[in-house]
């Protein structure tokens, strides 16, 4: 699994090297979006390694999506948005588990529709948090967390 891109930002929050890790939940790891293009923009982790979700326990799975949608609720409660899109993907490299959340506000896209047509622009550096804004971000969804846990 040395290859796969989301285990080794698990490795990183494991290290304490992940500034955008948020919280641990049973099944998950919490964590603001590199790119804040959709302000509020979200991820829940799965701690499994596995590509889909009927390849978790039962048991395991029902908690990784209660807490999937705990987690989206925090986002909703800290960053006020007028929707919340969900999406569990992953090609290539990708293939753990891993929920996007993006806190959708009306004309944050130049056309109604998913964040994907953004294309590139969703991911660009020029939309990362600074040291006090992710801060700030991590301090409103940790304590949107704590009401709801």
């Amino acid at each position: 699994m040395n290859d796969c891109m989301v285990c080794n930002r698990i490795d990183l929050i494991k290290k304490g090297e992940n500034p955008f890790f948020v919280r641990e939940l049973k099944t998950g790891y919490v964590v603001i979006g590199d790119s804040q293009r959709i302000k509020g923009y979200t991820l829940f982790i799965c701690k499994q390694h596995a590509a889909e979700l009927h390849f978790l326990e039962k048991e395991y799975r029902e908690e990784f999506l209660r807490e999937m949608s705990i987690v989206a609720e925090a986002v909703y409660n800290a960053f006020r948005p007028d929707k919340i899109n969900y999406e569990l993907l992953g090609v290539g490299n990708a293939v753990h588990m891993h929920w996007h959340i993006f806190p959708r506000r009306k004309g944050d896209t130049p056309e109604k529709g998913p964040v994907w047509q953004l294309g590139k622009e969703l991911w660009n550096r020029e939309y990362s948090p600074g040291t006090q804004q992710l801060e700030e971000m991590k301090c409103a969804l940790n304590e949107a967390l704590d009401k709801l846990l």
